[in-house]
């Protein structure tokens, strides 16, 4: 009897999680379907950083047939998605949430806050800051001669690429946090290991963004700080906290 009320209990968690994961998928469409009609207007929004730096008589351009329609496209559908994570995430801890202790879920819903508030200012940094030095830097060590004219496909593939390894990045005070209050490491052991952090933060740097040291020097040295703040924070988690795991 306690087996079949077992399965019972598993199949209701998957039908509540097939809900919530419907409902998170709705949202995304809902909201790719009411941005259609702006898509356009959201490419020159996100091509003004490299438009502003592009030479007199220069201008975007499209390569493939059906590029005009599709790559303002594909980047609304983006957008929805990155508009949705709030919603996404929302749907997910309400169904975590009720298997949780009243600290768990102060600490879990802390750092599911922390972690959105993150990911959007990874973005907002990557389009303030780190496009404008990017494209600055690519127009104007242009040899001669050459007219700079970038692909509007090509252009959302490096924007976009960008964009999501810089909000991701920003995650990692979130991660730190994570594997002291678990137990995994330890601020001793983090603060040993930061020589070997902040090469590995340049080396990512280089997979990640384009082949030149600009690209690479404002990944690696924000993710250097952010693993430091990760530190600092971690220092506010009670001593009980860092062996939780081990205890």
């Amino acid at each position: 009897m306690q087996k079949g009320n077992s399965q019972q209990n598993f199949l209701d968690h998957l039908k509540e999680l097939r809900s919530k994961l419907l409902k998170s998928l709705s949202f995304i469409l809902i909201a790719f379907i009411s941005l259609i009609y702006f898509s356009n207007s959201i490419y020159e929004f996100v091509a003004k950083p490299l438009q502003a730096f592009l030479p007199e008589n220069s201008s975007m351009i499209a390569t493939e047939v059906a590029s005009p329609f599709l790559s303002p496209l594909r980047l609304a559908f983006y957008v929805s998605l990155l508009i949705s994570i709030p919603y996404f995430l929302n749907q997910m801890w309400s169904f975590i949430a009720p298997g949780l202790y009243k600290n768990e879920k102060k600490l879990s819903f802390m750092i599911l806050l922390s972690s959105i508030i993150l990911f959007y200012l990874g973005t907002i940094f990557a389009y303030f800051v780190v496009f404008p030095l990017v494209f600055n830097f690519f127009t104007s060590t242009a040899p001669e001669g050459v007219m700079v004219m970038t692909d509007i496909g090509k252009y959302l593939d490096f924007v976009l690429s960008m964009t999501f390894a810089f909000s991701f990045a920003f995650e990692i005070p979130v991660l730190i946090y994570l594997a002291l209050w678990t137990g995994m490491t330890s601020i001793e052991s983090l603060s040993n290991k930061r020589p070997y952090i902040i090469v590995l933060c340049f080396v990512i740097g280089m997979l990640l963004t384009p082949p030149d040291v600009i690209s690479q020097i404002l990944f690696a040295i924000p993710c250097w700080l952010l693993f430091e703040f990760g530190l600092l924070m971690g220092r506010l988690i009670p001593k009980e906290g860092h062996s939780k795991i081990k205890d």
